[in-house]
């Protein structure tokens, strides 16, 4: 153990035992309890079985979790090196999955390999933290203000949210420019380009209606008055509310929700997983889902604070705000605060592709705490 401190302190390279010791192990145990969560739930869903779903989902998280770990061990110049090639290869994917993607409910999201399928949006969120936090490592303070250090990242965020409204993908095109912005505003880019780009927003509503498509317009109108549709668009938002509010304070019990037993409530192990949560465990039950997922999330941003390395700060933060914006859109969603727009909640939810991008940007954020604090290698 002396060997391990007196290393930590002349600033050679940290062998493999101090880096398993440096690792922010709490943030492991709580992705760990997220997880767990999701499988107790997905069996109960599925009446009392681990398959289909609660099985793959703890057996992908634990692998997934040993990655995480590995990566934690790898150096900080590797995801440095990779992150503007991974962007460029989620970009031709995004830019391919027109021609070769695979169609299903209506929209092609999915570029499918045989027996294995992936959705090349979710690698794209993970790229587009990687490829900006790597962009604003070289610029000072003083440069990140300049309008082509500006124009430049909403370049790299813009690219991808066209190419994934042309599939059409409205949640993953909105998750690009929430995760985009708010690296950029965590990267030092003053205030004033952000009211600015609110204002031409705003002013550009009425050209974003008329370029949407009608099932998104009836979307929007179902998410104003779902009363107008309640067998149709409006389905699944009024069978989450009913769901939510027959959990009361305490909750049906496990496995006691008719809203989910009797399968009343759509994409049940997916999207809307949270109501099925809010049916057995109630109001209480919530409460303590989002005390962790906000425990997680604080810890990552100290994380962040900790590290001198400017692409380790970005990258940390950058994976943090990934886990606050997919638990924000999925609960405003299955709330009824925001259309439905199809976004997981982080490590509950059932699904190979998100999984393993959260947790692939978890393992550059461990890598980052690692070796970013003292700019070890």
């Amino acid at each position: 153990m002396k060997a391990v401190y007196s290393a930590w302190n002349t600033g050679q390279p940290l062998r493999i035992g101090a880096k398993l010791l440096r690792v922010h192990w709490p943030v492991i145990v709580t992705t760990c309890i997220l997880a767990g969560i999701g499988t107790a739930t997905l069996y109960s869903v599925s009446g009392g079985s681990f398959l289909p779903w609660a099985e793959r989902h703890t057996l992908r998280f634990l692998v997934m979790l040993a990655v995480v770990v590995f990566m934690a061990t790898v150096r900080l110049e590797v995801w440095m090196k990779l992150a503007y090639p991974v962007y460029a290869v989620a970009l031709l994917t995004l830019a391919l999955v027109p021609y070769v993607g695979v169609e299903a409910l209506g929209a092609k999201r999915w570029i499918g390999a045989g027996v294995i399928s992936f959705q090349p949006s979710e690698l794209m969120k993970l790229a587009l933290v990687a490829a900006l936090a790597r962009y604003y490592v070289h610029l000072r303070s003083d440069e990140v203000g300049r309008l082509r250090n500006v124009l430049i990242p909403l370049a790299m965020i813009g690219v991808p949210v066209l190419l994934t409204l042309q599939q059409p993908d409205l949640g993953s095109a909105a998750l690009f420019v929430a995760l985009g912005l708010s690296l950029m505003f965590l990267a030092g880019v003053p205030m004033r380009y952000f009211a600015f780009g609110a204002i031409v927003a705003i002013a550009a509503l009425p050209a974003i209606w008329s370029g949407m498509h009608g099932y998104q317009k009836r979307r929007i109108e179902v998410f104003l008055n779902p009363g107008t549709d309640p067998l149709g668009a409006g389905y699944h938002i009024t069978q989450s509310k009913i769901a939510l509010g027959a959990g009361g304070i305490a909750g049906t019990g496990f496995m006691q929700g008719t809203q989910s037993q009797l399968n009343f409530v759509p994409e049940k192990h997916t999207d809307f997983i949270a109501s099925i949560i809010g049916e057995e465990w109630g109001f209480t039950g919530m409460m303590v889902l989002l005390a962790i997922y906000a425990a997680l999330i604080l810890m990552m941003m100290l994380m962040a604070q900790r590290c001198e390395n400017r692409f380790a700060r970005l990258a940390i933060a950058g994976s943090a705000m990934t886990f606050f914006v997919y638990v924000f859109i999925n609960l405003a969603m299955v709330t009824g605060l925001v259309p439905v727009v199809g976004v997981p909640l982080p490590l509950v939810s059932y699904g190979g592709t998100s999984m393993t991008t959260l947790m692939l940007g978890l393992g550059i954020a461990m890598s980052a705490y690692v070796h970013g604090r003292d700019g070890r290698h």
